[in-house]
């Protein structure tokens, strides 16, 4: 095991690896829920939705960790499954979850195929370090926003956007007293501090009544429900070729392509995983992955995976080799059949480790340069509209069309790829006719 992750090199050993595993394993495992409950909604089976995810979430993870060598947790996305759901069947487009489904099929064909030819490799590599370094930062405040609007701590106010929650309700409560305990476990330096944070949080819940016990805990351990009346649902060919799938098609598209190359580089500029020219070694097979499980998560039943920004948890707790992605898998694994166990964690149990690993993200900003404000304009932009716009991948696109705007009429457009120019020109289409 020492050997094929290369832990040496990476200056790291199998007790730290399993810890981040399980760190990042239990700051997504609410996707267990959470995916089955808004995929459901189109008519689709909750149980066969829930062991897609699972599954899906297992032979991606799994890629990273044996082809790539990267502690990143992979799984269905939120937001691509909202749009699964909420625009695509259900909202104004009124499609069957068939039809989504095939879209989902599609995209990740596709994605096989730009991974192949290195064209999502070349889109990660385009990106200037300074940006790089900005999306770490932005990420970072994008997973405080999570956590701490999961937990009730931030909500939508009455005339604004967002406002103070009720901190006196349970779940922010919680939420509070678990950032407490966690930022002394960092304090004394103890290891697995989130990990052990989130267990804590969870067990001081119960009598707050915020962790909710199983009511019958014979029912914790069980076989995996079917997917038999989701997998493999497709639609025929008179509706592939349609101007409605193009459209879902290129919107999955858009959405994953830059919230995955968004998550792997902040999340690697956090781990000093990039090397001395802003690249990351065997990013290939980290993009593969992803398409790898997207293809496989569309067979099972389930809207498209992606590299989660949660990794960002294991790698805080010292995760670098695939062996931290090799235990998140197992634990999706393991939660096939412990279902109600690993989904009694409440939000208010994870949100501390969110929390603090936005701390954690913010590291890179002192190596922006501000100096330069054709570098800073599009760091500060690429920052802030990630938590403002609640997506990766806007603040990317704002922040690489400013950059290549700024650099134009600043007179140092050789600053700026030819990867870049037509990136920046596709969003500004994009932003004009979608």
């Amino acid at each position: 095991m020492k050997e094929f992750f290369k832990l040496g090199e990476h200056k790291t050993d199998v007790k730290t690896e399993v810890l981040a595993g399980i760190t990042t394993f239990m700051t997504m495992a609410y996707i267990l829920v959470v995916n089955p409950i808004i995929l459901s909604s189109t008519g689709m089976d909750y149980g066969g939705i829930f062991t897609a995810t699972a599954l899906s979430a297992l032979v991606a993870t799994l890629m990273m960790a044996l082809f790539a060598n990267y502690p990143f947790g992979l799984a269905p996305g939120m937001g691509l499954n909202a749009f699964f759901a909420f625009t695509v069947v259900l909202g104004p487009m009124g499609k069957s979850w068939e039809f989504a489904l095939t879209a989902v099929l599609i995209e990740g064909i596709i994605f096989i195929l730009l991974s192949l030819i290195k064209a999502r490799e070349a889109i990660f590599e385009s990106i200037p370090l300074n940006l790089k370094n900005a999306v770490s930062v932005g990420i970072g405040l994008f997973i405080s926003f999570i956590g701490l609007s999961g937990a009730g701590i931030i909500e939508a106010g009455d005339g604004t956007l967002v406002a103070l929650g009720d901190l006196t309700a349970g779940d922010p409560m919680l939420a509070i007293i678990g950032i407490i305990i966690t930022g002394l476990l960092l304090i004394k330096n103890v290891k697995g501090a989130l990990l052990i944070g989130i267990v804590l949080t969870t067990i001081i819940g119960i009598p707050m009544g915020v962790t909710i016990l199983p009511e019958n805990f014979n029912t914790i351990v069980s076989m995996p429900p079917s997917v038999k009346d989701i997998a493999f649902k497709f639609v025929g060919f008179d509706q592939i070729f349609s101007f409605e799938m193009l459209v879902v098609v290129f919107t999955f598209l858009f959405v994953d392509i830059f919230d995955t190359v968004g998550t792997l580089a902040g999340v690697a500029t956090k781990a000093n995983m990039l090397d001395e020219d802003g690249r990351l070694p065997r990013v290939g097979a980290a993009l593969m992955a992803d398409a790898v499980g997207t293809v496989v998560g569309a067979c099972l039943g389930t809207s498209t995976v992606t590299t989660y920004v949660e990794s960002a948890s294991g790698v805080a707790e010292g995760g670098r080799t695939g062996l931290t992605a090799l235990t998140t898998a197992v634990m999706f694994g393991i939660a096939l059949f412990f279902a109600p166990l690993f989904t009694l964690i409440p939000s208010a149990a994870t949100a501390p480790a969110l929390v603090i690993v936005g701390l954690f993200m913010m590291s890179p900003i002192t190596k922006i340069d501000f100096d330069d404000y054709t570098e800073a304009i599009p760091a500060f932009l690429t920052i802030i509209m990630m938590p403002f716009a609640y997506s990766i991948a806007e603040g990317i696109v704002f922040g690489m069309v400013s950059y290549v705007v700024l650099k134009a009429i600043s007179g140092k457009s050789k600053d700026v790829s030819w990867v870049m120019w037509i990136l920046a020109l596709l969003f500004i289409l994009r932003f004009i006719f979608m």
